[in-house]
């Protein structure tokens, strides 16, 4: 495959990266879907995953040490606290519209401008060589692929002299694209995010696609790897150290929160922070999948070329270079390509915003002739110095790279760069939970920590090209380790010490300016106060709304500037129209929107040339936090009131509609019962009249018959009576039970006794499995004893004339007394089993009428089981009989 064919495919592939940056900035709804999904924004922090991951992990590996995975573990170890850091970060960043990680320091310690300057200037420090590691990484690979002969190794003699360069300038050219095009007021650039995404799956599947290949397509597969280690050489580390292991594992999780890359996916692009709990297991999933093949590529490399000078870092290359395979060899080219680049990007954006924001624009941001070299078109400025800043970090990068990366191997510049962001750890962890930092400890920290860092780590790293002698590096930590871990876990632990402790106790033995105590109250309790910013800012001074309005237009336009300021009016009900002085609120929500454009720095001091702010004291914050939280105290109050009286709104709707139920079931049980006891009344009447109008011509055993009828009907219909005020008596609480101690066995064997002669004369065997010595129950006897015969009673009813079946019994199940009543009638259909207790079936079941009987038994033998704590159900199928059964508790006192 020829350089040219390799060159296209990298041509194509950043074109790729254009189109769907393009196409996701100009389709709004696609913008949308993207943003908001969890998985593109899991995605977008693999950014983490650089050149280092794909090509520099290998060769650590090759070492014959799990070191590598120290990198990803720390990180994968952090994803639970996300929902407790990078949220509180999240929340802080959008209400005050910071989009860089030195806006957010500068924010905290009291928007001091200096400390904004001395953060901006060393995280570019510290992250400028992790870029120029990657135009290093692309470099090597370009090298090792286009210079690859027919003995299997690389020469000299290179198609591309310089592949860095024109890699620097590409990724410089998309940079410039995509994130200069438009300074927007709203912080996410879709364009950017997409990109980053799709490189996040090419490095992934290119990565994964490739190793597949070489573990398993040319060699034996993971097992067989692994039995490539010489005994007792695979180490955790150099030294075996568990020191070194944790300390590196603790480097890289607080790395993974602190390099600027990962604070702009993390914290800036977030739209929505319930996607944090999606990322918590889906990051440290692509960790392991990008991971998984590491160890096994890296010894196949070992023993494909031992004793040859390929560079352990680029065996995912060389391997399938070796074999012959320039397919696989370009993919995986392709993909350390896409690692780098997308590093590359995100983290010359980020440092070129800080850069931008907190050093160059405030410097001349204010001065005259800055207006009129744009022609009064200040939209221009924050895009122009952006350009510039971008233009600066690459062409430090390069410089960095063109100088020293010929001397570091690629896990060397990394993690030196990673102890260099930790510094930041102290003031900014110590910022978001203890109130009492302030400016002197967290510069003071900073200052000592980088010296330190600086001190044992970069100076002796660059002796050997000539800055510092070589025997300068005998004074230092560097000097005196057995490894590189050791070094770098050593200078980790003492520098981070010396930052803590100057953090800390200067913090507390200097004072806190007022707008420190305010923003150190705000940042802790940002939860609490982040409804209610605006008005928990503390600003004393007088601001009239014209030169506010006409400020902000200049940087973000008419039409967005009316825009914001209409909705912050309707927001906190003030009319624009009526008043000319603008209070505190309006003053910090234009340094808020300007904040999103041209820095917190740059914000502050163009709001200062339009407002006269006064000095204010501790009494003036003390008085507006408590302001605040009196607000925010009224609105939960006015909340919890009016979810009261939601409730209570509900309530009554229930209420009222048991009340209509009610009331309907009242008038449906009045009517069945007045049907109820007309049929009876109707026979009466109708007897009684041709009794009373035939008596003389009547036969005398007509007459004597007719009146049992009408005897028996008086019968039901003084039972019917009888049973309607029982059941209403029940429900209305007016009958008591009479209370005793009672035997189950004697109650049943009463029941069975009092309906013997019925079992007799129709037939029925009855049998009773009546198990002795069942404890006593504390029950009404009487009413206990009109279940029974109401159940035997309904079994009598329902089992066959000739071969009819009833079967009782009695047993204790842990605390209760259960009683069953069988029969082998004709079963009861499953849609009735619940409703036949019901009263004549109740409203919703008046088309379904019991066969025989008042309708009021069941419902009555229900209630004096429920009022004995007890329950009553039924279990049937039809044709096979039913069983009714009751449960009565065992209680020793009742």
């Amino acid at each position: 495959m020829s350089s040219i064919v390799i060159i296209i495919a990298i041509i194509l592939y950043m074109a790729l990266l254009f189109f769907v940056a393009f196409k996701v900035e100009k389709n709004e709804a696609l913008q949308s879907r993207l943003l908001k999904n969890p998985y593109v924004y899991s995605l977008s922090l693999a950014v983490y995953c650089s050149a280092w991951t794909f090509f520099g992990s290998i060769g650590m590996a090759s070492n014959s040490v799990l070191e590598y995975a120290t990198i990803y573990i720390g990180p994968t170890i952090m994803a639970p606290l996300f929902w407790v850091v990078l949220r509180k970060l999240i929340r802080i960043s959008k209400i005050q519209s910071i989009n860089t990680l030195s806006d957010l320091i500068s924010a905290r310690y009291g928007k001091n401008m200096l400390l904004g300057r001395v953060a901006s200037i060393f995280l570019a420090i510290s992250v400028i060589p992790y870029i120029a590691l990657q135009i290093k990484a692309v470099d090597l690979a370009f090298d090792t692929f286009f210079s690859w002969d027919s003995q299997n190794r690389p020469e000299t003699n290179l198609i591309l002299k310089d592949s860095g360069f024109y890699f620097t300038l590409v990724m410089g050219a998309f940079i410039l694209l995509f994130t200069t095009r438009r300074i927007q007021s709203k912080n996410q650039n879709s364009g950017l995010v997409s990109a980053v995404v799709v490189e996040s799956i090419v490095k992934l599947v290119a990565f994964i696609t490739v190793g597949l290949f070489i573990v398993y397509g040319i060699n034996d597969g993971v097992d067989n790897a692994m039995s490539l280690i010489p005994d007792d050489q695979l180490k955790l580390n150099q030294n075996e150290s568990y020191s070194e292991w944790f300390g590196m594992i603790f480097l890289s999780g607080i790395a993974f929160m602190l390099l600027p890359r990962q604070f702009e996916m993390a914290v800036v692009e977030n739209v929505s922070e319930k996607h944090l709990s999606n990322t918590m297991w889906l990051l440290p999933l692509y960790f392991l999948l990008i991971n998984f093949l590491v160890l096994p590529v890296a010894l196949y490399g070992n023993e494909i070329f031992a004793g040859s000078d390929v560079n352990s870092d680029m065996y995912l290359m060389a391997i399938p270079l070796q074999e012959g395979n320039r397919l696989m060899a370009s993919l995986a080219l392709l993909g350390g390509f896409a690692a780098a680049s997308g590093m590359m990007i995100v983290s010359t954006h980020a440092l070129s915003k800080m850069l931008s924001n907190s050093i160059i624009m405030p410097a001349v941001i204010d001065k005259a002739y800055l207006s009129n070299w744009f022609g009064g078109n200040a939209q221009r400025i924050p895009g122009f110095f952006r350009r510039v800043s971008i233009f600066l970090v690459l062409l430090l990068a390069y410089i960095y790279y063109a100088l020293t990366t010929s001397h570091l191997p690629l896990v060397s510049i990394g993690l030196v760069s990673f102890v260099a962001v930790a510094q930041f750890a102290p003031m900014l962890f110590g910022g978001l939970f203890w109130k009492g930092g302030n400016f002197y400890g967290a510069i003071t920290g900073l200052l000592i920590g980088f010296f330190l860092w600086f001190f044992h780590l970069v100076a002796p790293s660059i002796s050997g090209i000539g800055f510092f002698p070589k025997s300068f590096i005998e004074w230092t930590i560097f000097g005196s380790a057995t490894s590189q871990t050791g070094a770098i876990t050593t200078v980790l632990f003492w520098s981070l010490l010396g930052n803590i402790i100057a953090y800390v106790f200067v913090s507390i033995f200097t004072k806190q300016t007022v707008v420190e105590r305010n923003q150190a109250e705000i940042f802790v309790d940002v939860f609490k106060y982040s409804k209610a910013y605006e008005s928990s800012v503390v600003w004393k001074g007088t601001a009239y709304f014209p030169d506010l309005k006409s400020l902000l237009e200049k940087f973000i336009g008419q039409s967005r500037t009316e825009e914001a300021l209409k909705s912050f009016a309707d927001k906190h009900e003030i009319d624009l129209q009526k008043n000319d002085l603008a209070d505190g609120r309006m003053v910090t929500h234009a340094e808020k929107l300007l904040t999103a454009v041209i820095g917190a720095a740059s914000a502050k001091i163009m709001v200062s040339t339009v407002v006269k702010e006064e000095r204010i004291g501790m009494k003036d914050v003390v008085d507006i936090l408590k302001e605040s939280q009196e607000l925010m105290r009224l609105n939960k109050e006015l909340t919890r009131k009016s979810s009261e009286l939601k409730r209570a709104t509900e309530a009554l709707q229930r209420a009222n509609q048991k009340l209509k139920d009610n009331d309907e079931l009242k008038d449906e049980f009045l009517y069945t019962v007045t049907h109820e006891m007309r049929t009876p009344l109707t026979s009466i009447r109708a007897l009684s009249e041709i009794l009373v109008d035939n008596s003389n011509e009547m036969p005398k055993d007509l007459q004597e018959e007719y009146t049992k009828t009408i005897l028996k009907e008086t019968e039901r219909m003084s039972r019917l009576i009888s049973q309607v005020l029982d059941l209403e008596n029940f429900e209305s609480g007016k009958h008591k039970l009479q209370i005793d101690y009672i035997s189950i066995q004697e109650l049943i064997e009463d029941s069975i006794d009092s309906m013997k002669e019925v079992f007799k004369k129709k037939k029925i065997h009855v049998e009773l499995e009546n198990r002795k010595h069942l404890p006593a129950v504390m029950g009404d006897y009487d009413r206990l004893m009109q279940v029974m015969l109401n159940l035997l009673s309904n079994a009598v009813k329902y089992v066959p004339e000739e071969n009819g079946e009833i079967k009782v019994t009695a047993y204790q199940i842990e605390n209760k007394i259960r009683v069953n009543i069988r029969d082998n009638g004709k079963g009861i259909p499953d849609d009735m089993q619940q409703i036949i207790f019901d009263k004549f079936f109740q409203a919703r079941n008046q088309t379904v009428r019991k066969p025989k009987g008042s309708g009021l038994g069941l419902a009555i033998c229900r209630k004096i089981i429920q009022l004995h704590d007890g329950h009553i159900w039924v279990e049937s199928q039809l044709d096979k009989g039913s069983r009714f059964s009751f449960t009565i508790p065992i209680k020793t006192r009742y």
